[in-house]
C-alpha cells in the first residue's frame, strides 16, 4: 500500500518506433521522484500513459492503485498535472481560472471559497484575484498553475519541467512548495533538465532512447554509476580545447561544464600530468586542473555517452 506508482515492462510503440522500451520502476508514497532524460527520451510518453491519456502497447502500470489501461478515469480523479507550457486561460482573471478548474474537478460549491483562498495564498497572489492572468509574470503564472493542479487535493502530482524558464528565486520557491507537499504525504513525480534541482529528489531514473539506464538516489547515482574520476579544467577558450582534451589517451570523455571542461578520467594521477603536458606543449600557461566530486550532470553525460558507444544500433 506504500507504492504510489508502479510499472512493469511498460512499452509504447508508434508503428516501428519504440518510444518507451519495457521499463520498470516503483514510486513510494510521499516520495519526490525524478524522471530525467534529454528531449525525445520517452519522458512525456511515459507520463501520458501514467495519467491515462494514452494506452501502452504492452506491459502494466498502476497509479494510486488504479490500472492505467482499465481505470483511466479513476486515475484522473486522484492525480494533479502541471505541464511546462502554461495551461490556464490568459483571458480570465486569477479567480476566474481557479473557479473554472474548481468546476472541472467537481469541487462542492460549499468548499470552493476556501479552496480559492488557499490557492491565492499558496501562490502568493493576495490582492491580485481580479487581475487578468495574461498580465502576470511567468513565475506567478506557474505558481497559479500549480495551485490549480492541487485544487482537488490529489494524492499524486505529475510536474513536467515546472520551473523551466522561471528565475532562480521562483525556482527555489517552487522547490520549497514541492518539499512541503511531500512532507504532507503527497507523491511528486517530476521531470526537470536542471541537474541542481534533481539533487532535491529522493530517487530518480535516467531514461534514454526509451530505456531506463540508471536508477537510484542522487548519492547512489554519483557512486554506483560513476566509477571513474572527474577533473575540472579551467582554461581560456575552453570550447576550442574540448575535442583535443577528449582525445588525450588517459581521458575517457570530456564535456563543457559552464565555462570549464569536466574530464572523466581513468586515473587522475596519470591524467592530470598528461593534460598539463599537453597544455605546455601547446604554449598554454593560464590553466588550472582540479580533481572534484562528480556532479549529476557529469554522471548523466557519462552514462549517455557509454550507452551510445555500446548500443549504437538504437541511435
Amino acid at each position: 500500500m506504500d507504492i504510489a506508482v508502479s510499472v512493469s515492462n511498460l512499452e509504447k510503440r508508434f508503428g516501428d518506433f519504440i518510444a518507451v522500451n519495457k521499463i520498470n520502476f516503483e514510486v513510494k508514497q510521499g516520495e519526490i521522484f525524478g524522471f530525467l532524460g534529454p528531449n525525445g527520451a520517452g519522458k512525456s510518453t511515459t507520463i501520458r500513459m501514467l495519467c491515462g491519456i494514452i494506452s501502452p502497447t504492452s506491459g502494466t502500470g498502476h497509479v494510486g492503485g488504479f490500472d492505467i489501461t482499465k481505470e483511466q478515469h479513476k486515475i484522473k480523479e486522484h492525480i494533479g498535472y502541471m505541464s511546462q507550457k502554461f495551461s490556464l486561460y490568459n483571458d480570465l482573471t486569477v479567480e476566474e481560472n481557479i473557479n473554472f478548474y474548481s468546476g472541472i474537478y467537481k469541487i462542492p460549491k460549499s468548499e470552493k471559497p476556501e479552496r480559492l483562498e488557499k490557492v491565492i495564498h499558496a501562490a502568493g497572489l493576495e490582492g491580485m484575484g481580479s487581475r487578468l492572468t495574461s498580465t502576470l509574470a511567468g513565475g506567478w503564472k506557474q505558481r497559479l498553475a500549480l495551485g490549480c493542479a492541487l485544487l482537488h487535493k490529489p494524492k499524486i502530482i505529475f510536474l513536467d519541467e515546472p520551473t523551466s524558464g522561471v528565475d532562480p528565486i521562483t525556482r527555489a520557491s517552487f522547490w520549497d512548495t514541492i518539499k512541503r507537499l511531500a512532507e504532507m504525504g503527497m507523491t511528486v513525480f517530476i521531470t526537470t533538465h536542471y541537474m541542481d534541482e534533481a539533487e532535491n529528489t529522493n530517487r530518480m531514473v535516467l531514461i534514454y532512447h526509451g530505456t531506463i539506464i540508471a536508477m537510484g538516489t542522487p548519492s547512489e547515482m554519483k557512486t554506483k554509476y560513476m566509477a571513474n574520476e572527474v577533473l575540472d579544467i579551467t582554461v581560456p577558450d575552453s570550447q576550442n580545447w574540448l575535442e583535443r582534451v577528449s582525445k588525450i589517451p588517459s581521458v575517457k570523455e570530456a564535456a563543457l561544464f559552464g565555462a570549464n571542461i569536466h574530464a572523466v578520467v581513468y586515473d587522475s594521477n596519470k591524467a592530470k600530468p598528461a593534460i598539463e603536458q599537453f597544455f605546455k606543449a601547446e604554449g598554454i600557461k593560464m590553466y588550472r586542473i582540479d580533481k572534484i566530486l562528480p556532479s549529476l550532470e557529469d554522471v548523466f553525460v557519462s552514462l549517455i555517452e557509454n550507452y551510445d558507444k555500446t548500443e549504437p544500433k538504437k541511435n
